[in-house]
């Protein structure tokens, strides 16, 4: 799918240069105050190109980061309101600690008489 957008880049930008070399005149623009200006036919579709594209972004820009911050801010409002909503969790009752236990008890070493250890 990369290479089909390279692809369609690159076959634009060809059209592009083909129709830039082959419409390549200048082209007298009145002014006003009867002031002529000369300027290359490419040029001039660049700028009013240009001139259409730049505040239709600006616009749609502008748009989505209001609309992104109203999803954000209701978002945060949902959440809010959800933890408002869950009952708190009962408290644990304590936990009592069970006495520790004796250690064990060794065992005594009965000797009896005559016996050796």
């Amino acid at each position: 799918m990369q290479f089909l957008k390279i692809l369609f880049w690159c076959l634009l930008a060809f059209i592009a240069a083909i129709f830039t070399i082959g419409n390549w005149t200048s082209v007298t623009i009145h002014l006003w105050g009867g002031i002529e200006a000369l300027i290359n036919l490419p040029l001039l579709l660049l700028l009013t190109f240009l001139a259409g594209l730049v505040p239709t972004m600006a616009w749609h820009s502008t748009l989505r980061w209001r609309l992104r911050n109203r999803l954000a801010t209701a978002e945060r409002t949902l959440a809010d309101m959800r933890a408002a909503m869950t009952p708190a969790p009962a408290p644990a009752p304590p936990v009592q600690a069970d006495p520790p236990a004796p250690p064990p008890a060794l065992p005594v070493a009965t000797t009896e008489p005559g016996t050796l250890l």
